[in-house]
């Protein structure tokens, strides 16, 4: 059986655990070991598995993991993978076993996860406020010496929550926290390079923190003028570095080397290009993407952002590959060019567009590839569990396309459709299920 890298994480319990029937995605009518799926053959296509069902292609996946491994060495970067975008263990072994310096996380409870499976660093980039939240990571470095976690800040009351907790721990070491820049009218994140001096300064004289650098995440300028937001882009990167220099002149930093970080999935090469000049500063400076939706790219927003990342990085090789599909079956053909699916809100993901149909395959007619669907097909609504396709007026798809027949879609937005699937499962070329992967959402 055939399976990913692990990077070292305990993921054996994993393949040991019995999965029951009525787990998603599979044809269980007994109980089943994990670790079998690989074993028992089943094929996507022969119609084998329940559907709905979502599958990860076992190629792509290797192909964007050697391919961000290698743009980061090309570009002289640390990825710290947003593993929010999949809380799968086994894909968190796979990148950090690809050369990830670390995992990125969102939560407090994210950060448990990783650690229940033996992920050693962790960067949580957003703040950690809640009492109980912040005691749950500070019990995590207590109890396990080698364990490490950057935490963020962006006011003096979010810095004064934290220090207040290291005292009240005891913990031996002190918290490294990166200083969040933001955007005015968004989320989190001081609103002005003055303020976040300001946070930076009281996170350096408090007892108990220590300042590990400053973060950011530009793809909040993500907008429908590319050219406007790559300016916008590197305005923000230029303000990133310039604290970075300021905070060094005065001294703050009190980690071995020098953390600044940003980088979601729609612009990490103008962040590796734009944090490549920081150099001459008192001790090193580590460059951290946090990059998450590259590892399966997607059939929609990322697909249209990683094409403009290609043409401006020039690239001569192919580049990130859609990895995820949610395929589903007619259940009914109740209009000539209406075919309703069996998946909806709950199986893929509809926050960033809606599901694109890519294939159609009729599991008995002897065919070993499924047949790409015409310019036209379009999903238009989806209900919880139902998916309404149109088929082009006048296309013969109208008369052939039968219940029973499977349809397989991209989606837009991997994040959220990975949080529907508590078990997804990787193929190969031909569909064949040879793995699964976990989800802790």
């Amino acid at each position: 059986m055939s399976t990913l890298p692990h990077g070292a994480l305990a993921l054996s319990s994993l393949d040991e655990q019995v999965l029951l029937p009525g787990t998603k995605g599979l044809p269980l009518r007994e109980p089943l070991r994990q670790g079998a799926i690989g074993v028992q053959g089943w094929n996507v296509l022969r119609g084998d598995t329940s559907f709905p069902v979502a599958v990860l292609k076992d190629a792509a996946l290797r192909h964007n993991l050697d391919w961000m491994r290698r743009f980061c060495e090309r570009h002289g970067v640390t990825l710290a993978p947003h593993g929010k975008t999949t809380m799968s263990p086994q894909l968190f072994g796979a990148q950090l076993a690809n050369g990830a310096w670390g995992i990125t996380l969102a939560t407090a409870a994210q950060v448990q996860i990783a650690h229940r499976f033996g992920v050693r660093r962790v960067l949580l980039a957003n703040q950690l406020v809640g009492r109980a939240d912040i005691a749950a990571v500070l019990d995590l470095l207590h109890g396990d010496p080698d364990f490490e976690c950057v935490v963020l800040a962006d006011s003096p009351a979010g810095a004064e929550r934290l220090a207040r907790a290291v005292r009240e721990t005891g913990l031996a070491r002190p918290l490294p926290v990166l200083v969040e820049l933001g955007l005015a009218g968004k989320r989190a994140g001081c609103r002005t390079p003055e303020a976040a001096m300001a946070v930076a300064r009281q996170v350096a004289g408090a007892r108990g923190l220590v300042l590990a650098g400053f973060e950011g995440y530009e793809g909040l300028l993500v907008t429908s003028d590319r050219a406007a937001d790559v300016r916008a882009v590197n305005d923000f990167l230029a303000q990133l570095t310039a604290l970075v220099r300021a905070a060094d002149e005065e001294t703050l930093f009190g980690t071995p080397e020098i953390l600044l970080s940003a980088g979601g999935s729609a612009y990490f090469d103008l962040v590796a290009r734009g944090f490549a000049g920081v150099h001459g500063l008192s001790r090193p400076v580590r460059a951290v993407l946090r990059s998450g939706c590259y590892l399966t790219s997607d059939h929609g927003t990322y697909l249209r952002h990683i094409a403009e990342i290609e043409e401006r990085e020039g690239a001569q090789e192919q580049g990130l590959q859609p990895a995820l599909e949610v395929w589903s079956m007619v259940q009914s053909r109740p209009e000539p060019t209406l075919a309703i699916l069996t998946m909806g809100k709950r199986d893929a993901s509809y926050d960033a567009d809606l599901p694109v149909p890519l294939y159609t395959h009729r599991p008995d007619s002897g065919a070993s590839s499924p047949s790409t669907l015409p310019p036209g097909c379009t999903i238009f609504k989806l209900n919880d569990q139902h998916a309404y396709l149109r088929l082009p007026e006048g296309d013969p798809l109208c008369d052939s396309m039968a219940v029973g027949d499977l349809v397989g879609c991209g989606i837009s937005h991997p994040c959220t459709t990975f949080d529907k699937w508590q078990l997804l499962l990787a193929v190969d070329e031909a569909y064949t299920v040879r793995y699964a992967l976990n989800t802790f959402f």
